[in-house]
């Protein structure tokens, strides 16, 4: 069995595995279809995120059928199935609360414990869920990160003739440009790249715009989706007063004009991943909808032999989503 092996930043290596044992007790055997390459993906491999650890292996937006179960597992033997990858305790405050997307003991696959993208993984049940039969696997395996937005878009409300503005257009910037979209929200979005732009404007009738032609215009409600600096800064200039801003990025630092937020009674909002299953099961009903339009977003289908070829897609910035196909070594 094959597994992608990260030994350090920027060195990753396809590599034979010994099989794996027969999922214990509430585990599962998966034999993972597609793997989804996240902004974090790319982060871990460039070293970026300080809470990665290595060796590691990468990946966590991951569909695929189950192929074995342990006696206590909620999941039968053939079940196709999206996976959580994010863990919870079910003991802390936040647990207890339903707030498991912030709990105290969490661990994120791929990226401080071993991923997906491997041919078979082995997790317990209660991180997968099961996915209708009218789902396909290519929309299927973009439910963990629509469901980020999702869970974003609960700070707020977006509806019909609501101003958005998503600014960064990146895997979650698109997702988000794409759902408000399909709200009937009047949608603009910015980024410094044209191409990713393109993109965007393929999802439906979507204002663009070049970060450095956006001008001064004000909107309802701000998605920051860019995770930089100037990104973050220039969102918060661009609500209008009583207006509220959300952030998915996750830039390590910015300066917020105070003064600017108290006089126009901006609210913002702070946003992480998502709640299991509330959020993903949202998701999976927005992605059965055919007039959700979110086909452009995924640029390529790639055989995850060829992984350097689609992490230098990924690392180029001119691309939407790339998924990389496991059923075939």
């Amino acid at each position: 069995m094959l597994e992608l092996r990260l030994k350090k930043p920027k060195e990753m290596e396809l590599r034979e595995m010994d099989s794996l044992p027969f999922p214990s007790e509430d585990e599962v055997k998966i034999r993972v279809i597609y793997g989804g390459i996240c902004g974090s993906d790319v982060g871990v491999y460039q070293g970026k995120l300080q809470h990665a650890k290595y060796p590691v292996r990468p990946g966590h937006e991951l569909v695929g059928k189950v192929i074995e179960a342990g006696r206590n597992a909620s999941i039968p033997v053939g079940t196709r199935v999206v996976i959580l990858p994010n863990t919870f305790c079910g003991e802390c405050s936040y647990c207890l609360n339903g707030d498991t997307n912030i709990c105290l003991h969490k661990k994120s696959l791929g990226v401080n414990v071993d991923g997906g993208f491997s041919q078979e993984v082995i997790i317990s049940s209660k991180y997968v869920l099961a996915i209708p039969d009218d789902l396909p696997n290519e929309k299927a395996v973009l439910i963990e990160p629509l469901a980020v937005v999702v869970h974003a878009f609960r700070k707020v409300i977006i509806e019909k003739e609501t101003s958005v503005c998503i600014v960064g257009c990146g895997n979650e910037g698109m997702l988000a440009a794409a759902l408000a979209h399909h709200l009937g929200a009047r949608v603009t979005a910015i980024d410094i790249n044209p191409h990713k732009l393109e993109l965007v404007k393929k999802i439906g009738n979507i204002h663009t715009m070049l970060t450095e032609y956006s001008g001064n215009e004000t909107f309802d409600i701000v998605i920051e989706a860019g995770g930089t600096k100037s990104s973050v800064e220039q969102a918060i200039r661009r609500v209008r007063p009583g207006g509220a801003m959300v952030v998915i990025g996750l830039a390590h630092e910015a300066i917020f004009p105070v003064a600017h937020m108290v006089r126009n009674e901006l609210t913002l909002y702070g946003t992480i991943i998502y709640n299991f299953p509330s959020d993903y099961l949202q998701t999976i009903e927005y992605l059965r909808d055919p007039t959700f339009h979110v086909d452009s977003i995924v640029s390529s289908i790639m055989p995850f032999t060829s992984f350097q070829q689609a992490f230098e897609n990924a690392l180029s910035g001119n691309y939407g989503k790339i998924i990389l196909d496991f059923k075939e070594a």
